[in-house]
C-alpha cells in the first residue's frame, strides 16, 4: 500500500477509531472519548493506493560487440497516468549514475546532456513502453541501465536492465621462421586477442603426433578482456617441413568455432646445385631451398650474349651454335638464408671447321682400310683363308718320306721368289 496524499479534515466522530470500507483510515488528533457524544476534532487523512498488481518489466541483455541491443522496459497492470519516462546508466564509461535521457508525452525523447545518435526510442509512450535501442554497442557501454516511470498517483516505478557484452577476439597465426636444425624451436603462435569471455585455443596436428608439442598462456586485462596464445614447438627437420596443421579457436563470443590453417615451414639455404641438360642446347639449374631459390646465370670473364642465349629463371638456352658461345657458365641459386652455385663449360665448333674435320676423318679412315687390305693380300692371307676357285678340287698331297721335306721347301721358296 502506497500513501499518496495527506488531508486535514474535521469530522464528527462517534468512536475512537473507525475504518470505512472505501479505504479511508482515520487517526484521531487527541485523546478519545468513551462517551457516545459527538466530538469535532482535527485528524490527518492518508489516502493510499494498493499497487501490488503493478509490474515494471525489464530483463537482462547480452549482445556481441558491434551489434544492436534492445533495452526492454514497460509497465503493465496499471491505469495510472504516465507523466514521464527517464533513463539512467552506470557503465564502464560512466561509472557514476548518469541521467542521460528523458521521454515526455509531447516532446518525445530528450537527451539530458550530450546526445548519442546510437540510442533510439522504439517504445510507445501511450502504451507505457519505454524500450530503447542501442546500435553499434561497444565495451564502454557495458553496465546497468535503469528505466524509471513517473506515474500518478502511484509515483516513480523503475527496473534495472543489465547489459552484458561478448567480445570476439582478433585472431591470427604467426610463423616464427624456424631454420633447419637439430634442436627444438618455436614453429608458430596462434593468438586470440582481447576476447570476452576468454577464448579457447588449441592445435590439431594430425599425423605429426609426438613430433610436436603445444603450450597455452592467457593474459587478463582491466577491461575484462583476455588474450590467449597457444604455441607450437618441434625440431625443424626437412621431414616436418610442409606439414599442414590447424589452429582452432572457440568460445561464447563465437557463433561457430574458427579454424586457421597453417603449413609448417622450415627455412634453409640452397642445398647442392646441379645443372642438368634438358636438350642439346638447353640446360636447367636444380636445387632444394626454402623459400624457393632465385637463379642467376653468368659467364666467366664476360657478359652473356643476349642475342645468342635466352635465360628464363633456372633455364639457359643457346639460341645459336657458334664458337662465340664457348666459355664457362655459372648458375647461382640464392635465397635469404644463403647461396650456392654450379658451373657448366660450353664448347661449340664453327660450321666450317666441323665440315673440314669431318672430311679429313673420312679420308683417313679410307686410307687405313685400303692399306690394311693391300697388306693382307700381299702376305697371302687371302689365299690361305679364301682359296681360289681352281684350287678347291686339287688332289690331296701324296705321302712323302722325311727326306722329301727339303725339296718341298725349296719349291715353295722358288714360287715366292717368282711371285
Amino acid at each position: 500500500m502506497i500513501c499518496f496524499s495527506v488531508k486535514l479534515v474535521y469530522v464528527n466522530i462517534l468512536l475512537t477509531l473507525t475504518r470505512s470500507v472505501d479505504g479511508w483510515i482515520y487517526f484521531f488528533g487527541g485523546s478519545y472519548c468513551d462517551s457516545m457524544s459527538s466530538l469535532l476534532l482535527p485528524i490527518v487523512v492518508l489516502q493510499c493506493t494498493y499497487v501490488g498488481a503493478l509490474q515494471v518489466i525489464g530483463g537482462s541483455v547480452t549482445v556481441i560487440q558491434g551489434g544492436t541491443a534492445i533495452l526492454p522496459c514497460h509497465v503493465i497492470d496499471t491505469n495510472d497516468d504516465l507523466t514521464q519516462i527517464s533513463w539512467q546508466r552506470k557503465t564502464r564509461e560512466k561509472p557514476h549514475n548518469d541521467n542521460f535521457l528523458t521521454i515526455l508525452p509531447r516532446e518525445g525523447p530528450l537527451f539530458v546532456n550530450v546526445g548519442d545518435d546510437r540510442f533510439k526510442y522504439i517504445g510507445n509512450f501511450n502504451e507505457k513502453n519505454g524500450t530503447l535501442q542501442l546500435a553499434n554497442v561497444a565495451l564502454k557501454d557495458e553496465g546497468r541501465y535503469t528505466c524509471i516511470f513517473t506515474l500518478f498517483p502511484s509515483g516513480n516505478q523503475k527496473t534495472e536492465i543489465p547489459l552484458n557484452l561478448l567480445v570476439p577476439p582478433f585472431t591470427n597465426v604467426k610463423d616464427n621462421l624456424p631454420t633447419l636444425g637439430k634442436e627444438e624451436v618455436l614453429f608458430a603462435t596462434c593468438t586470440a586477442a582481447g576476447s570476452k569471455p576468454p577464448a579457447e585455443v588449441r592445435w590439431l596436428t594430425g599425423a605429426l603426433g609426438d613430433k610436436v608439442r603445444t603450450t597455452t598462456n592467457s593474459t587478463h586485462y582491466d577491461n575484462d578482456t583476455t588474450t590467449t596464445v597457444s604455441s607450437l614447438f618441434g625440431v625443424p627437420t626437412r621431414e616436418i617441413n610442409g606439414h599442414q596443421v590447424q589452429c582452432v579457436i572457440s568460445g561464447d563470443s563465437f557463433f561457430t568455432e574458427e579454424t586457421l590453417p597453417f603449413t609448417i615451414q622450415v627455412y634453409f639455404s640452397p642445398t647442392e646445385v646441379n645443372i642438368r641438360a634438358i636438350s642439346e642446347d638447353s640446360f636447367e639449374c636444380v636445387t632444394e631451398a626454402n623459400p624457393s631459390a632465385n637463379f642467376t646465370w653468368s659467364r666467366s670473364g664476360q657478359s652473356l650474349l643476349q642475342s645468342a642465349v635466352k635465360v628464363e629463371g633456372a633455364k639457359l638456352q643457346l639460341l645459336s651454335r657458334t664458337s662465340d658461345l664457348n666459355g664457362l657458365y655459372q648458375c647461382e641459386a640464392s635465397n635469404a638464408y644463403g647461396r650456392k652455385h654450379a658451373q657448366l663449360y660450353v664448347h661449340v665448333a664453327s660450321g666450317t671447321c666441323s665440315a673440314a674435320w669431318a672430311s679429313f676423318a673420312v679420308f683417313l679412315f679410307l686410307n687405313v682400310i685400303g692399306a690394311a687390305a693391300w697388306w693382307f693380300f700381299k702376305s697371302g692371307y687371302f689365299q690361305r683363308f679364301f682359296p681360289m676357285h681352281g684350287d678347291e678340287h686339287s688332289d690331296p698331297p701324296s705321302p712323302r718320306s722325311p727326306g722329301d721335306g727339303h725339296g718341298q721347301d725349296h719349291q715353295k721358296l722358288q714360287r715366292e721368289e717368282s711371285a
